[in-house]
């Protein structure tokens, strides 16, 4: 088949959601006239369709990609031979699914106050194998903005009859009192299960890594002007539904940065002065796992599944199957299981974000 033996390339892939941003986005398109608009992530190797209340009849979310100059739909190529991209032991467990959603996100505003279900919830009350535990990856801060943050987990837990009111009355300030800000760098990955309520603040430009879902509750209704459909609050379902799904207890921020900022560890080495590094394995999460190659010269480099890698610093060029791309600074890829090996010649210190699906 013609796609065997070639790189999967992934271009832009602009999603619609509730948030502005993505002016970020913009820039590394080379865009005339970058500016923030509701098409604030790219959802890269996607194969999930988003989920958007008001804007059915728009099949957002499955990326378009290229192979060999042409380009496809990702869901239908990965279906037509899911045993070479996916890999016949992943196939055998999750059929022709990745199991994994990677975006990049720029966020102009702070985003609601919001929590996805846990891969369990889902199972128990969605019809879902998946639900939406999360990472951030951090890659850049908007110029102006002294201190980026995200909330996560409630520091000062409510009662749910206090978070119901509290919603019920959109008393914002209360919910915000509910939480401390975790302060981000970029360079900083932590990862957000399910059930954690969370928002991230405004200014941040990140890789997200998750379950391959939209599922979303969303606690407060309006952000930036824009008024949440109903359908869009708690999942087509109640107030109390969207209640059920929280996490009341309490995280202080110091047990956030214990357990659930991912630091780097179980170095690989990839030549003299190169190596790769686990960002989130299966000690973290069991929904996916991200690693970080550093290369600072030529390797030739096989792993023992798919992966999207993005580049998060430098450039380089990749050789194979007879074909040589040249790959800039947030470019991205997916390299087939079937693929043995990529030749990667960088430019010193290139820094490839590479994301994969559960062991």
């Amino acid at each position: 088949m013609s796609h065997r033996g070639k790189l999967v390339l992934l271009p832009p892939n602009r999603v619609w959601r509730t948030y502005p941003g993505g002016a970020t986005l913009d820039r590394f398109a080379g865009k005339a006239d970058p500016h923030d608009s509701h098409f604030a992530e790219d959802w890269i190797g996607s194969v999930t369709r988003a989920t958007i209340a008001g804007r059915e009849q728009h099949d957002e979310g499955v990326s378009q990609v290229l192979v060999n100059g042409t380009e496809h739909d990702f869901r239908e190529l990965v279906a037509s031979d899911a045993d070479y991209f996916l890999g016949a032991q992943h196939v055998a467990k999750h059929g022709s699914t990745p199991m994994l959603l990677v975006k990049y996100l720029d966020s102009a505003v702070r985003l609601h106050f919001q929590c996805h279900p846990s891969r369990e919830f889902a199972q128990q009350f969605l019809n879902s194998p998946s639900g939406k535990t999360e990472a951030y990856h951090i890659l850049g801060v908007r110029e102006g903005v002294t201190d980026p943050y995200f909330y996560m987990g409630f520091q000062h837990p409510p009662s749910p009859e206090e978070l119901k009111w509290w919603i019920e009355t959109q008393d914002v300030a209360a919910m915000e009192t509910c939480f401390e800000k975790i302060l981000v760098r970029p360079g900083d990955t932590f990862l957000i299960p399910g059930g954690f309520p969370h928002a991230l603040g405004e200014g941040v430009f990140m890789i997200e890594i998750q379950e391959p879902t939209d599922f979303a509750v969303r606690y407060e209704f309006e952000r930036a002007g824009y008024v949440l459909p109903e359908a869009a609050r708690f999942m087509g379902r109640g107030i109390d539904f969207g209640l059920s799904l929280i996490n009341f207890n309490r995280y202080s921020r110091e047990t956030i940065e214990r357990d659930y900022r991912c630091t780097p560890s179980q170095r690989r080495e990839l030549g003299p002065n190169s190596w790769q590094e686990s960002l989130i394995g299966p000690d973290k999460t069991l929904c996916f796992r991200v690693s970080k190659s550093v290369l600072n010269e030529p390797v030739t480099k096989s792993e023992a599944s798919f992966y999207i890698g993005i580049i998060t610093d430098g450039a380089c060029r990749i050789t194979v199957g007879g074909e040589t791309h040249q790959l800039h600074r947030y470019e991205k890829f997916f390299c087939p299981a079937g693929l043995d090996s990529l030749k990667i010649d960088p430019e010193p210190h290139t820094e490839i974000v590479e994301c994969y699906p559960p062991a």
